[in-house]
C-alpha cells in the first residue's frame, strides 16, 4: 500500500515509517521541515511538504494514498484549546477525502483521561466529544466516518512510548532526578502507569493497518501497570541516587509540568487487541529500557 503518515519524523511516526518500508509498503511523509524532509528521504521514504495547519496538504496526501496514519499532534502544553482545535480539523480533513474509499485510517490518541478509577479497555468509548473537548473529539469524529466508507482505526498508546531517544515522561523523570538529586515518586507511588516499547507501538500500527476491521480500537499496552514508584526506584538506581517520595502539593515544583500526570494512575488492557491481530509485544521492558542506558542522555544538555 501507499501509506500517507502525518507525524512521519516524529518519535512514534519514525519507527512507524521504519515498520511499513520493511513490511513492503511504500510510504508518503508529511514534512514541515527540511531536517525532517531529509531523514524521511534517506529511509526511502517520499515527502510531503506541510504540517497540520496546511489542510490542503493533507487533503492531498489522502487523496492520493491506499491509506492514512495520522500521528501528529501540536502538543502545545501552554495552550491546548489551539492542539485541540488543530487535531479536530485535521481528522475531518483527511477522513472526508477518504469517504466512500473504505481504506484505512488510522488516528492515534492516548488512554489517559478516558476512565477514572480503573483501567481502560478497547470497549470503552472516548468520552471526549465536539469540538471543546480533549483532542477535539477526534477519536468519536473519526468513528463516525465509518458509515460513511472509512475504515477507521483507532490506536491507543499506553502514557510512556520507551525506547533509546525517548523525550516523553520518562525522559522527563530521568531529568529531574538528576537536577534535584534524588528519584521520586509521589506520597506512596502506588499509583500506576502502562508501558509500550516504541518497536512494539509500530508493529501495532502496521498489523492494524493491514488487519483490523473499521470502528476497533486498538491498545498499544505491553505492560500494563508499573507503579510509579517502582519506575522510580530503577532511575534511583542507575543514576546511583537516594529514591524518596514528595508530598503531592510538591510535585509540580520538584518534577515540573510531568508532576501533575505522575499523580494519576493512567492504565490500561490490550487482551482484545492481542487476540485480534496476533501481536505479542516483544520489545524491552520500560525497567529494561532504563537499565540499558536509553535515557543517558536525559538532563545532560
Amino acid at each position: 500500500m501507499n501509506v500517507f503518515v502525518t507525524g512521519a519524523s516524529g518519535w512514534i511516526g519514525s519507527a512507524t515509517v521504519d515498520e511499513l518500508l520493511k513490511a513492503g509498503h511504500k510510504v508518503i511523509g508529511l514534512a514541515r521541515s527540511d531536517v525532517s524532509a531529509a531523514s524521511l528521504e534517506k529511509k526511502g521514504a517520499m515527502v510531503l511538504r506541510g504540517d497540520l495547519d496546511d489542510l490542503d496538504s493533507l487533503r492531498r496526501g489522502a487523496t492520493e494514498a491506499d491509506a492514512v496514519v495520522h500521528l501528529a499532534n501540536k502538543h502545545d502544553w501552554a495552550n491546548p484549546a489551539e492542539s485541540d482545535r488543530a487535531e479536530r480539523a485535521a481528522v475531518e480533513t483527511l477522513a472526508e477525502a477518504l469517504v466512500g474509499t473504505n481504506r484505512p485510517f488510522v488516528v492515534a490518541n492516548g488512554i489517559s483521561g478516558l476512565v477514572q478509577g480503573r483501567p481502560v479497555e478497547e470497549t470503552d468509548p472516548s468520552p471526549a466529544v465536539g469540538p471543546g473537548s480533549n483532542r477535539g473529539g477526534a477519536e468519536n469524529l473519526a468513528l463516525d466516518y465509518v458509515g460513511r466508507g472509512v475504515r477507521t482505526i483507532i490506536t491507543r498508546f499506553a502514557p510512556t512510548v520507551h525506547g533509546t531517544g525517548d523525550w516523553g515522561f520518562i525522559n522527563f523523570l530521568m531529568s529531574a532526578a538528576r537536577k534535584q538529586g534524588v528519584s521520586g515518586y509521589i506520597g506512596d507511588g502506588s499509583n500506576t502507569w502502562s508501558a509500550v516499547h516504541r518497536s512494539d507501538a509500530a508493529r501495532l500500527i502496521r498489523l492494524g493497518l493491514e488487519k483490523a476491521p473499521a470502528g476497533s480500537r486498538l491498545h498499544a499496552i505491553a505492560e500494563e501497570a508499573i507503579t510509579t514508584r517502582e519506575i522510580a526506584e530503577i532511575i534511583g538506581y542507575s543514576l546511583n541516587i537516594p529514591v524518596v517520595s514528595i508530598a503531592p502539593e510538591d510535585a509540580n515544583a520538584h518534577f515540573g509540568f510531568v508532576g501533575r500526570f505522575l499523580k494519576l494512575s493512567m492504565t490500561g488492557y490490550s487482551e482484545r487487541t492481542r487476540e485480534l491481530l496476533a501481536w505479542t509485544p516483544s520489545g524491552p521492558t520500560i525497567m529494561e529500557d532504563i537499565l540499558a542506558g536509553a535515557y543517558k542522555e536525559a538532563g545532560q544538555q
